[in-house]
């Protein structure tokens, strides 16, 4: 991971370059993310599979692909100790595996929209840590970017009008938030100790499989639900798609490259203007919602996403920038 620097370098052609190639990087991810969670609601209403069968098969194929990836092109990169072994451990059961089951529950109740515009308060949570855990220097606008997210959500939920959102979607979005937090605060503390990002994910995701396999065994796998067409929805109801082919997608397309190329933009840009850049996502899936299933939000409630996410980007840079390799 990549930390802002103290002083930004002077702008040059070759660096232009790479913070462009980085953009580009992290707004195809971004597409990918967005798309998947249409995808991902299709499966979880049309197909019937539960939210948490699609936690399962997705942190097993994420795995299965990543772990052989690295074991053919960096075979070194797995080696653990012991005492990281149990610190990957929890990263895969308590970030990774809780992040995508509070997800999958939350957009299984309420619009894509609506669900990421509260996931996406992981950033805030993540500063409130730097400043009253680990006692690290923030800027004043955490303060501003704090009320912003708050004032926010209230309108995104309608708040006035008695919480007309399922209390179980938001309650699931909250512990989205949370666990993604503690992912990224993790995932943090284990690339500057050297681990590289690529095999972090793949050790996070088998131990996330693992866990799924044991709550859940393959043997019980409904896989007659799995194997069969569903129909798409929306303004594509007519249309239909086999399901193993949406899981594939699901886990390839919206799980596996998005985040490989999120690794790979963290060598050009900056890990906070990463997070920042990411931060489109709650708004490309309301409009591929939208295009795809017809979902809309009221005007209020796109103006709350709006200082949501502009709150959210106060936020993630009050953290202050700390020089390290």
């Amino acid at each position: 991971m990549v930390d802002t620097p103290l002083s930004p370098a002077p702008a040059t052609p070759a660096r232009d370059e790479r913070l462009l190639l980085g953009y580009a990087l992290i707004w195809t991810a971004v597409v990918g993310w967005s798309v998947n969670a249409v995808v991902a609601k299709v499966v979880l209403e049309s197909a019937g599979l539960s939210a948490f069968r699609l936690a399962e098969v997705r942190a097993t194929g994420s795995a299965l692909l990543l772990f052989a990836a690295v074991a053919v092109l960096r075979p070194d990169a797995l080696r653990v100790t012991r005492r990281e072994l149990a610190f990957l451990a929890v990263f895969g059961v308590a970030g990774l595996g809780a992040v995508q089951l509070f997800y999958f529950l939350a957009i299984e109740r309420l619009e894509i929209g609506i669900a990421l515009v509260i996931q996406y308060l992981a950033p805030v949570f993540v500063a409130l840590w730097a400043r009253f855990v680990a006692k690290e220097p923030v800027r004043r606008r955490l303060w501003v970017g704090i009320a912003l997210s708050l004032v926010g959500l209230c309108l995104v939920v309608q708040l006035w009008q008695g919480m007309t959102l399922d209390a179980a979607g938001v309650a699931a979005c909250l512990g989205a938030a949370l666990t993604y937090a503690g992912y990224v605060l993790m995932a943090e503390r284990s690339l500057r100790a050297g681990r590289d990002a690529v095999s972090l994910l793949a050790w996070g995701f088998l131990f996330s499989a693992l866990l799924w396999a044991v709550i859940q065994p393959w043997w019980s796998f409904p896989l007659g639900t799995a194997s069969g067409d569903a129909p798409l929805l929306g303004r594509l109801d007519e249309l239909s798609a086999p399901v193993p082919l949406l899981l594939a997608y699901i886990v390839v397309f919206g799980t596996v490259l998005p985040f490989l190329l999120l690794v790979t933009a963290l060598h050009h840009v900056s890990a906070t203007r990463a997070t920042v850049l990411a931060m489109l996502e709650p708004v490309l899936a309301a409009v591929v919602a939208y295009a795809w299933l017809g979902e809309e939000l009221a005007a209020i409630q796109i103006a709350g996403a709006l200082l949501v996410l502009v709150g959210v980007g106060l936020a993630q840079t009050a953290r202050a920038p700390t020089p390290s390799t």
